[in-house]
């Protein structure tokens, strides 16, 4: 995996430490990577590392919120409001690959699958930001006309989550193909609300 990430961070060590837990969390997973790990391919002393992040769940959850803010997550393309409201609903099944190919899937599944305390922080984040997932997908099958959003909006997001898992552990760039056809026919066939009279 190319360091790219972490040169590109700059010279602030708390960004660097975040850029370097991006790169490991994602290639090694987070229970495998130790906070040494991080402030050694930061680099930042540990004593810099412990004043920003004083625990390794302080530090998932702000690499997690870092990504968020980043603007390379599935819901920045859902809110793009210069995409036609289909177009943003068939984005969710391609899978973007890193630089080398690697595709790597949701980074809020793994997080929530190596924290399983249904009560922690990090599986409360992921699941907060799954429902955020949820909220702008109704949004745009709403605004397609399709009656009873709420429910083809659980089906199209459950096939994204599928596509991310998916195409990550077939290492499978193009697996989001078969869902992309799946939701085509879903939203082709969806029924669609009766046009208000008018007086």
């Amino acid at each position: 995996m190319s360091d790219e990430p972490v040169r590109r961070a700059g010279r602030g060590g708390r960004e660097r430490v975040l850029a370097a837990a991006s790169v490991l969390f994602a290639t090694r997973g987070i229970t495998a990577t130790t906070m040494e790990d991080v402030a050694a391919k930061a680099p930042v002393s540990k004593r810099t590392l412990y004043a920003h992040f004083p625990t390794k769940e302080d530090l998932v959850l702000a690499q997690l919120d870092h990504l968020l803010r980043s603007g390379y997550t599935l819901l920045e393309t859902l809110r793009r409001a210069d995409v036609p409201p289909r177009d943003r609903l068939l984005a969710m099944f391609v899978a973007q690959p890193w630089p080398d190919g690697t595709v790597r899937g949701c980074p809020f599944i793994h997080a929530a699958v190596e924290h399983p305390d249904p009560a922690g922080r990090v599986r409360a984040l992921a699941r907060e930001q799954k429902l955020v997932m949820l909220a702008l997908v109704t949004d745009l099958v709403d605004e397609l006309g399709i009656d009873e959003p709420e429910l083809l909006a659980e089906q199209l997001a459950t096939l994204a989550d599928g596509v991310a898992s998916r195409a990550m552990v077939l290492g499978d760039p193009d697996y989001g193909r078969h869902a992309c056809a799946a939701a085509e026919t879903l939203l082709e066939h969806a029924p669609r609300r009766l046009p208000r009279d008018r007086p």
